[in-house]
């Protein structure tokens, strides 16, 4: 198990993770493609916030299930808990230092399927309503 520093753009968050970088996933839901997020799935256990947690913010949407954590800063998507595993982290594999994305198979997700329930849904959020 690999020991993988990351951080967001400006610095002020700092992140390690523990993780063997076996595959990377997209995933088709509408916040993942505005965002065009590449993660890695790491267990929350696995994931240490090491500066930076209070400039932390969280957004959630649809089912209020999964978090979005961005830094408050310069606006980066740094890692969230997903609505399918809420004990596992999705984490920007773009924040970790020293990995080469391109040398790890990247895996399509279906989030696109996930049903929508929130009244406030926009029309832009794929999925069947429920």
């Amino acid at each position: 198990m690999k020991t993988l520093q990351g951080t967001c753009h400006c610095g002020t968050v700092q992140f390690r993770i523990q993780s063997e970088l076996n595959e990377f996933t997209t995933c088709d839901c509408s916040i993942c493609t505005m965002r065009n997020a590449v993660m890695v799935k790491v267990p929350e256990v696995n994931l240490e916030v090491t500066a930076g947690k209070s400039e932390l913010t969280l957004y959630q949407w649809n089912m209020k299930i999964a978090k979005h954590f961005f830094c408050k800063s310069c606006g980066i998507y740094v890692f969230h808990n997903k609505r399918a595993a809420p004990d596992y982290l999705g984490v920007n594999v773009f924040c970790l230092q020293n990995v080469d994305v391109s040398s790890v198979v990247i895996r399509a997700t279906d989030g696109e399927d996930m049903s929508v329930k929130a009244e406030e849904a926009q029309q832009h959020w794929p999925g069947p309503r429920i």
